[in-house]
């Protein structure tokens, strides 16, 4: 069993070691604007999943894809150097969609904010059903409880 700190120290310089490769050493024109996000490597440091972000379209994102692709086997073995063990992980290129989930998380923001101010609307125009007060107050009842005074309560000469 490996130690989860391990792992994730190890999955930390495989990031910092690709993003460096890639900004440094691969001269691929298909390399297009990408930014490593992540990466994440399995227990027992054999596979390893290295997520992506490239500005630009779908054309941008597959021809940098394609690079990544051909560089693989040059970033697999300076990631083996670099960490030391007995065998190089095997680097998976993922395209990490967050911008895709921002814009989609945004536009739902934008959905529920009209939605509540449409509520806020229809709110500020509703009346009540019946009458204001719903429940019936006997003025009888309530104008004896103010003459009568502290009848239920005890006074200080009964409490002792």
């Amino acid at each position: 069993m490996t130690d989860p700190a391990k792992v994730r120290r190890h999955a930390e310089r495989i990031r910092e070691l690709v993003a460096s490769v890639v900004r440094s050493q691969i001269k691929d024109p298909r390399l297009g604007m990408i930014t490593i996000t992540d990466a994440r490597i399995t227990a027992d440091l054999r596979d390893a999943t290295v997520f992506y972000t490239v500005l630009g379209d779908a054309a941008a994102q597959a021809s940098t894809a394609a690079a990544l692709e051909s560089a693989k086997g040059m970033l697999r073995s300076t990631v083996g150097k670099a960490l030391g063990l007995r065998h190089s992980p095997t680097l998976t290129f993922v395209l990490d969609d967050v911008q895709d989930q921002v814009k989609h998380i945004d536009d739902l923001l934008a959905a529920a904010r009209q939605s509540d101010a449409e509520v806020q609307r229809l709110a500020a125009q509703a009346k009540y059903a019946g009458e204001a007060q719903p429940y019936r107050i006997d003025e009888d009842e309530d104008a004896e409880g103010d003459q009568d005074g502290d009848e239920g309560t005890p006074s200080a000469t009964d409490r002792r």
